[in-house]
């Protein structure tokens, strides 16, 4: 990995904590995370007339990345309705990099070393221990933590897909411009009939729609032209540092509690995505 896709990833991560702390950090958790999706699908339409259409072979990765996207959309909305920003946000993110490496040892034929091997316990066990974070009456969030875990399913799913899919595609960003436009048109659509009134009043948080939006664009954007430069695995890791910024915002800008079990349980899998970055250099 060079150093101007570290940076990029880095930045990519630092931009998407903060599109999440939008959408957890505002009254209508499910308008806010609908104006993401809109405004990012606005801002992927945009950009479309720049950049070469995705080639055919990326097409039924496009179709399943559709589909996996709006099912990550749909529990992460659920995830941040039950529990804190700084418990759900480390556990979705953190059981990424975990998935994506089983799954390019399994599928995809990668092998790993005892480094890697040693990252992805060490993931494992970060987010395990998240899920014992507890609110201050003492009850454990574990709806939150189960729904969290389900949504980093998804997450891994779709960065596998669109990471093979870019490759296929020829040009990263018009593979990711088409993808957010067809997400934003059927995840608005659903959300019409899922709930009336719900899309008036996602288009209604400008805010949220625009900077939530617009970052949420950029930053996959950043990280599917990663994909093409560097190894899903390294890529999806690194990218896992946006726990400590979601950690961060949760604390001071949101007014969550911070406790040792948070900070524990972020710095454990944070320092696993480092040594399975580290490993694959």
């Amino acid at each position: 990995m060079t150093g101007l896709v570290f940076a990029v990833v880095i930045l990519a991560a630092a931009l998407h904590a903060a599109w999440n702390a939008l959408v957890k950090g505002g009254a209508d958790k499910s308008a806010a995370m609908v104006a993401v999706v809109v405004g990012q699908g606005l801002f992927g339409a945009a950009l479309l007339p720049f950049v070469p259409f995705p080639a055919a072979e990326s097409w039924p990765y496009l179709a399943g990345s559709v589909v996996l996207h709006m099912l990550y959309q749909v529990f992460l909305m659920q995830s941040y309705r039950f529990g804190d920003l700084t418990q759900v946000y480390p556990i979705a993110r953190g059981v990424a990099p975990l998935l994506v490496a089983l799954t390019s040892a399994f599928i995809l034929g990668v092998t790993f070393s005892s480094l890697e091997i040693a990252a992805v316990a060490m993931i494992s066990i970060g987010i395990a221990s998240v899920s014992l974070v507890r609110r201050g009456d003492g009850i454990v969030q574990g709806k939150a933590a189960i729904l969290a875990l389900i949504t980093g399913c998804f997450i891994a799913a779709y960065s596998v897909t669109d990471g093979l899919g870019a490759r296929q595609a020829g040009t990263a960003l018009g593979y990711y411009g088409v993808l957010s436009a067809l997400d934003a048109v059927i995840f608005a659509g659903l959300a019409r009939i899922w709930k009336p009134g719900l899309l008036g009043r996602s288009i209604a948080l400008k805010r949220t729609l625009f900077l939530g939006g617009g970052a949420s664009f950029i930053a996959y954007a950043l990280v599917v032209w990663a994909f093409t430069q560097a190894p899903i695995a390294l890529v999806t890791a690194l990218r896992e540092t946006s726990i400590i910024f979601a950690l961060m915002i949760g604390v001071f800008l949101l007014g969550e509690r911070l406790s040792l079990a948070k900070v524990l349980s972020t710095a454990l899998t944070l320092a696993g995505a480092v040594l399975l970055r580290v490993s694959r250099a």
